[in-house]
């Protein structure tokens, strides 16, 4: 299999249309034909990522790279950046405000659950410029 690139555009704000990235994702890696946990942990970790564009960073973009052996994640927002990343990966810590928490969102499980179901994770952020998210899954051969 060649590498295959997917974008998606994030709106930010928008929470009605929030998650409709990883759903496309999701239809995209069952066509491939890819096993069942290997989609359930890129959706988990792509529906967060696309999440937290829409509530922090007023969205961004998520570039999808899979080939034979993983998928790349990499989501980019031009949002507030993260003054602190080692607080925003402790569960249940949230910037998320009234709005969002009242429609259920803003628990302070994004970064962890995209920790936790991938492979690796990276976050590069500054202040005031944006976030750039990257996880990989593998994918078993």
């Amino acid at each position: 299999m060649e590498t295959i690139k997917l974008v998606y555009p994030v709106e930010g704000g928008d929470m009605i249309e929030a998650g409709e990235a990883s759903s496309k994702m999701k239809l995209t890696l069952k066509k491939l034909g890819l096993p069942q946990d290997v989609i359930r942990r890129a959706s988990i970790c792509m529906y967060e990522g696309e999440i937290n564009m829409v509530i922090h960073a007023d969205g961004g973009e998520a570039e999808v790279e899979v080939d034979m052996d993983r998928i790349v994640l990499r989501m980019t927002d031009t949002g507030p950046g993260i003054p602190d990343v080692e607080q925003a990966m402790q569960e249940g810590y949230s910037t998320a405000g009234p709005t969002a928490r009242e429609l259920g969102f803003g628990a302070g499980m994004g970064l962890p659950n995209m920790k936790r179901y991938s492979d690796e994770m990276t976050i590069e952020t500054e202040v005031g410029k944006g976030t750039v998210v990257t996880v990989v899954i593998k994918i078993p051969q």
